[in-house]
């Protein structure tokens, strides 16, 4: 065997030592991160379903025992809960057209139009976040108060379409910069209008980004808690019910809240996957 060919050899065993190493790192962080999302939302449900057992026993067993769902439809059972979750969901729906609706087309216009004063609009639609909630509470009630807003699911959309809407308008324009005008242009071309083209060639293309800005609307306004608890009295979103309900209530209880807060978010996304996964290339059934 000659030197060229030992050292052809070493090389090709270093190649795929270093291929099968990036591979294990790749897996172990994938595995990393899965546990770091999925051991909360398990330990969350042990407590949620195994009533005051589940919660304090230790250490916790890989396979659980004693689980229920008694506890947790104990728990849906306690007056305004239902309710409160089912305002939840009004004002996600809300926020999640409202944010679509209006920062789409404004996304569509940062990516495809040149205009005086755009790159001051696009900081001016950031700056709009600057100002927390906190110094903008009395005056929103007031204002809510005077339109007749206060206290309504319609309210809450509102201010949570105001926390997501300068997202939805820079993200969509990244979106909206990545379909090449080319294809509009041909869609002209062929007797397209510039709505038609839109509709036919861009929204398509745009549709995984589009979803995953959808995602992040309802994911803000699931989870917003401040702008609910101000603006709201007896229609509380699920967030604001179970800050002022549940602070004395038994541990398992709160447990059976943060799954009820968890579980829509996780299953809107899992409905939604296959377009998210389509941004990143992944097919999914």
């Amino acid at each position: 065997m000659t030197t060229d060919t030992i050292n052809t050899a070493a090389d090709t065993s270093n190649a795929a030592g270093f291929i099968s190493s990036r591979r294990w790192l790749l897996w172990s962080g994938i595995a990393a991160l899965c546990a770091w999302v999925l051991v909360p939302i398990y330990l969350v449900a042990l407590g949620a379903l195994g009533g005051r057992q589940g919660v304090y026993v230790w250490p916790k067993t890989g396979l659980p025992t004693g689980i229920s769902l008694e506890p947790f439809l104990l728990f849906l059972k306690t007056e305004g809960v239902v309710q409160s979750f089912l305002n939840s969901l009004g004002a996600a729906g809300i926020t999640v057209a409202l944010s679509i609706l209006l920062g789409a087309p404004a996304g569509y216009a940062l990516a495809r139009y040149d205009f005086r004063g755009k790159d001051s609009y696009r900081l001016l639609v950031l700056l709009t976040r600057a100002f927390p909630l906190a110094i903008l509470a009395l005056p929103l009630t007031v204002s809510f108060i005077r339109l007749g807003l206060y206290d309504t699911i319609l309210g809450v959309g509102l201010i949570h379409t105001v926390l997501a809407l300068p997202f939805a308008a820079l993200v969509t324009q990244g979106i909206f910069l990545g379909v090449p005008r080319e294809l509009e242009e041909a869609a002209w071309v062929f007797g397209c209008t510039r709505i038609q083209a839109f509709f036919k060639v861009v929204a398509p293309l745009a549709l995984p980004g589009i979803v995953a800005t959808a995602v992040f609307a309802f994911v803000i306004s699931w989870n917003e808690v401040f702008a609910a608890s101000v603006l709201t009295v007896r229609n509380r979103t699920l967030t604001a019910y179970l800050l002022t309900v549940l602070s004395e209530s038994p541990m398992h209880y709160r447990f059976a809240g943060g799954l009820m807060l968890i579980l829509p978010s996780v299953v809107f996304i899992f409905a939604v996957r296959r377009y998210l996964f389509a941004i990143w290339g992944i097919s999914s059934k």
